[in-house]
């Protein structure tokens, strides 16, 4: 099996730097001084255990690889970048190799699935981070972090199994799982907070604010009829990864707030609390403090916007305004 790692970012940067430590087969696909950092002097991989640089061969794009029957195709960008980078893998003669999301939220495996037959979906917990080129940490220990992979939107094969293993085998707690869907959607919930991390920055405050917001999010999964497990309580996370400290290195939160931290214009809020919204509009229940919060994303990336520049109080305002 080669992987091939479709985005070297937070979660793919520390996936691809992982899996090269190991020995394994992998090659990613980065772009921008990430993907000249990796050619120039390798990509390092800080984990409250592991400070080693590790040499991954990287591309510019799909369009530069010859595609094996034997590649695992693992996408690691974030999903408002899912459409084009699928449209390029069909271009460069991808067919029926396993597509694997390892991202957030639960819109691209019904993306992947309209290009591609083999499409298979992984809950991420991996508190990883992407914010200088040529650099990834992880702060989970023992392992890197908990990843469940299965068919999309059901179901376990071959290829489930045998990346599981892989993955097993470089420094992650990897599961084969039928239901992962239940998962990712329990993991959804905790990403709803994403956002207003990503506006005031890290602060335990922000738990019990994402409390109405999840709340709207269960409603919705209710009326909708789709399942979900708790993430946030999952008993491996105590054995497999505790959030430890990396010397020298300073968590800055999330996904969304990384987006605003580099200055990519765009953040995946409408993937999020998008979600909710969309499943809200199409089974009849209200969910305006998503909406909201879908709302304040796109101000805040058209703003150019960081952690830190709205304060607690601004967001309580916000959610007020709309309950």
């Amino acid at each position: 099996m080669r992987i091939i790692v479709y985005g070297v970012g937070a979660i793919g940067g520390v996936v691809g730097a992982a899996l090269a430590r190991a020995g394994q087969d992998v090659l990613g696909i980065a772009r921008g001084a990430q993907l000249q950092a990796i050619r120039d002097k390798g990509l390092r991989l800080r984990t409250p255990d592991v400070d080693e640089v590790v040499q991954m061969p990287c591309v510019a794009h799909p369009s530069e690889i010859d595609f094996r029957p034997d590649d695992a195709i693992l996408l690691c960008m974030k999903t408002q970048h899912t459409v084009a980078a699928l449209a390029d893998l069909r271009d460069a003669g991808v067919t029926d190799q396993p597509i694997f999301c390892f991202q957030n939220g639960v819109e691209n495996e019904r993306l992947a699935l309209r290009v591609f037959p083999n499409v298979h979906a992984v809950t991420v917990m991996l508190p990883g981070t992407y914010l200088e080129p040529g650099k990834v940490v992880s702060y989970g220990t023992p392992r890197f972090g908990i990843l469940d992979i299965g068919r999309y939107p059901s179901g376990v094969d071959a290829a489930d199994e045998a990346l599981a293993a892989v993955l097993d085998a470089s420094g992650f707690a990897a599961y084969a799982r039928a239901d992962v869907m239940r998962a990712k959607y329990g993991k959804l919930l905790v990403n709803l907070m994403n956002i207003l991390q990503a506006a005031v920055g890290r602060d335990p405050a922000l738990a019990q604010m994402t409390q109405p917001l999840q709340a709207e999010a269960e409603a919705v999964y209710t009326a909708a009829g789709i399942a979900w497990e708790p993430n946030s309580t999952d008993p491996r996370r105590a054995e497999f990864m505790q959030v430890k400290d990396v010397p020298g290195e300073s968590r800055q939160g999330g996904s969304t707030a990384q987006s605003l931290l580099r200055d990519t214009g765009s953040v995946e809020t409408d993937y999020m609390n998008g979600e909710i919204s969309l499943l809200g509009r199409l089974h009849g229940v209200p969910t305006p403090l998503n909406d909201a919060m879908v709302r304040l994303g796109q101000r805040l990336a058209a703003k150019g916007a960081k952690p830190g520049d709205m304060t607690l109080a601004d967001i309580q305002a916000e959610l007020d305004q709309h309950r």
